[in-house]
């Protein structure tokens, strides 16, 4: 099978290159983030030699979104610089492969991490609620897995996809065969994106089902510490809570929206709107750690402690 070669120029609008100058900051700046919490959390896996299940959670969404990240920016690089390359290398379509992979494990890892926290620290007297409050640190290691074959299977059928496109373009050389050709592809390739879309619908809906329950739980709460009298600190630390998971659920909300937009869009001529998606879903995954760091007692004394030391590192030069 014989491929084109493609032209060795680029040609790239003023906004395409705005958009790779911008997601090259994005997941750079995304990585570093990701990797600070993998290397606070290696440590103390060393120092304890176990981590608790909220730990092993983030190690592992860490870990996806550097690999989410990495990808990602390569694709996006690739496709917006040297568009041409996307359909005619085995080595791109593994790269989008891997990426939808690592897609795929951050968003049912960010679902597994929300429903942790709901079943944790929300209150509710229904007796499987209760159970589950039980199990849940059991039932943990069993979840990241399952999300981890989740998403391998959602790559291989993604990379299907690819394979299904290119072969159908490459092989369409008469008339006669190129309708019924056509009708199979169009038939492959709804299938691919309804999966695709099931996917993302199925983490996005119990991400947002362990949050609103998790705010229900906390607004619960602190309307009784409000008829009790208690004291003002717990009640700022809930409303921190609230504050910080209604964040969680926007951001989640806009970037399933724009997910949703890519699947919908996928067949065309990449333009302004589709590369703001694509700097949005690569600015998710930095802001959201950063959120989850100063959320995290241990991670943000970490991080305070190494801005300490390079600042004063600063004024002693």
């Amino acid at each position: 099978m014989e491929a084109c070669h493609p032209p060795q120029q680029s040609n790239v609008t003023a906004y395409g290159a705005m958009a790779v100058a911008i997601i090259t900051l994005e997941a750079f700046a995304g990585m570093w983030i990701n990797a600070f919490i993998v290397c606070v959390l290696c440590i103390a896996w060393v120092k304890k030699k176990t981590l608790n299940s909220n730990e092993k959670i983030l190690l592992l969404l860490g870990c996806s979104r550097i690999c989410l990240l990495c990808f990602a920016w390569g694709y996006l690089f690739i496709s917006i610089i040297y568009p041409k390359y996307i359909c005619i290398y085995s080595t791109l379509k593994l790269l989008a492969s891997f990426t939808n992979f690592s897609n795929y494990s951050n968003l049912w890892v960010s679902a597994c991490l929300c429903g942790f926290y709901c079943i944790k620290i929300a209150n509710f007297r229904n007796s499987f609620f209760i159970y589950l409050k039980g199990k849940v640190d059991r039932m943990v290691p069993w979840l990241l897995l399952g999300s981890e074959i989740l998403a391998l299977a959602m790559g291989i059928v993604f990379y299907d996809l690819m394979e299904t496109v290119q072969s159908s373009n490459l092989t369409s050389n008469s008339q006669e065969n190129f309708w019924e050709e056509g009708i199979t592809m169009d038939k492959h390739v709804f299938s691919s994106f309804f999966l695709t879309g099931f996917g993302y619908a199925a983490s996005f809906m119990a991400f947002f089902f362990a949050a609103v329950f998790l705010l229900f739980s906390l607004w619960r709460h602190k309307r009784t510490m409000q008829t009790s009298s208690m004291k003002d600190l717990s009640m700022d630390a809930h409303i921190r809570a609230m504050k910080s998971v209604l964040s969680f659920l926007v951001m989640y909300s806009i970037n399933f929206a724009c997910l949703l937009w890519k699947i919908i869009y996928a067949t065309k001529k990449e333009n302004i709107i589709t590369l703001l998606i694509s700097i949005y879903l690569c600015a998710f995954p930095g802001v959201h750690s950063l959120i989850l760091i100063f959320s995290n007692p241990k991670l943000e004394k970490a991080l305070l402690k190494i801005l300490s030391c390079v600042k004063c590192e600063f004024f002693m030069k």
